[in-house]
């Protein structure tokens, strides 16, 4: 059995339609929505059944989690969930997927400690998820003196995503205009790119440097010597209401705010991102480049993915973490997606899938 939380949301619809159409198991579809649950599971094409379900009721959870042998989280916040699911699914005996969750969450379980033989993935999405994991597919047994991060496009925000997007600060998530370089964190190093024109992407985007966690771990991982990270932005209405949104909220843990303080700047970030697309239409692209160094073994130096719908496409690389945690390709203890996941398995799979329109590797 697979229990799946926030199934009839914007990744979880999708994550339910590739778990049973790899059938990967019977489904246990959870949302509070009983309604909702029940008619997404009757669409559905394996077994799957409905159950009512609330985050923030510790029986109702331990009940859905039960007799489960993965529990796979699309719900949130991401970013105040942290831990919490993972750990009654470990209670459950069921190993545990998790579209977000970054460091904190990892951080926060680990802490408590893992049974023995389980195991957790965060950040299973595209990004944190793809962003960290597709770019490894370029340094494959050779060190690059180089790699540039792109990720981006128009995607219209939905309110519990924009709430994600505003709890994503501090260093637990990266530094602002800060690339890495000879080993470490390089701050203040970058300046954003306006209006320029890069590979995949339809019209001149802006690109925001970000160095996220993700990538410094990459960084390390990989050998590079320097690595630039960018989120990309099809006009400036996005970052700047999440900067004012930034500047007016409380500078304390992002776990402690309420939903009501966090309501009407997580308005403007949907507002922001639904004015985007009806100038621009939909589109989503990660665009990662390469520089080997002198003298290094031939290979690709390019990695560009398109898609429409970059909720959807998290919700296939959900069903492909828990596939992989299911078959074993994902060893016991707590795990981040882009490091545990295998680049080629999930580039051939995503190359194959229909939600996403265009994938090289050259």
């Amino acid at each position: 059995m697979i229990g799946l939380l926030g199934a009839t949301g914007a990744v979880g619809r999708t994550a339910a339609q590739r778990i049973t159409a790899y059938g990967l198991g019977p489904l246990r579809v959870g949302g509070r929505d009983l309604a909702g649950a029940a008619d997404l599971a009757a669409t559905l094409p394996g077994t799957a059944h409905a159950v009512r379900v609330d985050l923030n009721d510790p029986g109702r959870l331990a009940a859905f989690c039960d007799g489960c042998r993965v529990v796979v989280n699309c719900a949130g916040p991401s970013y105040q969930v942290l831990d919490t699911v993972a750990r009654a699914a470990f209670a459950a005996g069921a190993d545990y997927v998790d579209i977000g969750g970054e460091l904190a969450a990892k951080d926060a379980l680990s802490t408590g400690g893992v049974p023995e033989g389980r195991t957790a993935v965060f950040s299973a999405g595209v990004m944190p998820g793809l962003s960290g994991l597709l770019p490894r597919l370029l340094a494959k047994g050779r060190p690059l003196r180089r790699l540039d991060l792109y990720v981006g496009g128009a995607a219209v925000f939905t309110p519990l995503s924009a709430v994600d997007a505003l709890l994503t600060r501090g260093p637990k998530f990266g530094t602002p205009m800060a690339a890495w370089r000879a080993g470490r964190v390089a701050p203040n190093t970058l300046a954003p790119l306006n209006g320029v024109r890069l590979p995949g992407f339809p019209v001149p985007v802006h690109a925001w440097p970000y160095l996220t966690t993700e990538a410094q771990t990459l960084a390390m991982d990989t050998g590079a010597d320097e690595v630039r990270s960018y989120n990309v932005f099809v006009t400036e209405r996005l970052p700047e209401a999440l900067t004012a949104s930034w500047a007016q909220l409380p500078d304390i843990d992002p776990a402690t705010l309420s939903p009501a303080t966090l309501a009407p700047h997580a308005d403007a970030v949907v507002r922001a991102s639904l004015q985007d697309n009806a100038d621009l239409g939909a589109f989503y692209v990660m665009l990662f480049t390469g520089r080997p160094r002198p003298g290094a073994s031939p290979g690709p130096t390019r990695v560009l993915l398109t898609a429409v719908d970059s909720y959807a496409l998290s919700g296939v690389v959900m069903a492909l973490a828990t596939r992989a945690v299911l078959t074993g390709s994902v060893p016991p203890g707590v795990h981040l997606a882009a490091e545990a996941l295998d680049p080629d398995a999930t580039a051939t799979a995503l190359h194959d899938d229909p939600l996403v329109e265009e994938l090289t590797i050259r």
